[in-house]
């Protein structure tokens, strides 16, 4: 599954606020742009928190982000691209530190190498996701929005969202691959600028409860293997300094 060019590495870094995971990210950035550091993915999940991309709109929160803070739930306005997304326990978020320059690949092909990254990881789990035309992330059943014919598939659910930027050829942001999240905090928000847009997960489709973890390397494996590269999983400390991160209890 894996190349024999330059390794990727890879840490599970546990629960990590949305803010400090952003301010990693920034660091590990500067450095992949300096060439300090090899390419990078982070693997972690937030406490609850909605992010509005560069084309999110505060209407995009329908309870209102003073609601959101007596949930629980913070708002934080971001540089990725796209809309509203939530983010929460059981959701698997991915990272990549990458210089897509060095493997001589452009922003729109590098998004379809993540959605396919998470498509074939769905697939090990007997889950047949795919992509939409025009509408980035990777989703189940058949089209959004769409009104199936009879013993068709049902209208198609969301069920990984894609937000990157790219700065001076090195990524930021990523994916985020509903696990086993609680689903019902969708309704909070307009979820990638789609209205009644239906969202899914790994456990509300097969039933099973896999962790995060497993997940999460299995998703970096068919990742670095796009890119001819081999895997390093590393500790956190490899990419953080000690005590950055937030582990579960």
């Amino acid at each position: 599954m894996t190349g024999n060019g330059p390794a990727i590495r890879a840490a599970w870094l546990g629960r990590v606020p949305y803010d400090e995971a952003l301010a990693l990210q920034e660091r590990l950035v500067e450095d992949r742009k300096a060439g300090t550091i090899p390419d990078t993915l982070l693997m972690l999940e937030h406490p609850h928190v909605v992010t509005l991309g560069r084309r999110g709109e505060d209407s995009d929160l329908l309870a209102g982000a003073e609601w959101l803070s007596q949930l629980g739930i913070g708002v934080h306005y971001t540089d990725r691209g796209g809309e509203a997304t939530y983010h929460g326990p059981g959701q698997l978020v991915v990272y990549p530190i990458v210089s897509i320059r060095a493997a001589k690949i452009g922003p729109v092909a590098y998004v379809r190498l993540l959605e396919q990254a998470i498509i074939d990881t769905l697939r090990d789990y007997g889950i047949d996701g795919h992509r939409v035309v025009g509408k980035t992330g990777v989703w189940v059943g058949g089209e959004p929005g769409a009104k199936p014919a009879k013993d068709a598939n049902p209208a198609g659910a969301k069920i990984a969202a894609i937000g990157v930027r790219v700065s001076s050829g090195v990524t930021k942001h990523g994916f985020a691959l509903n696990v086993t999240t609680d689903l019902s905090n969708y309704a909070h928000i307009v979820p990638c600028g789609m209205p009644d847009l239906s969202v899914a997960s790994i456990e509300t489709l097969t039933g099973r409860n896999p962790g995060l973890e497993a997940v999460g390397f299995m998703a970096a494996e068919f990742f670095a293997g796009y890119l001819g590269a081999a895997l390093e999983r590393v500790a956190p400390e490899a990419c953080t300094d000690v005590g950055a991160v937030t582990q579960p209890g």
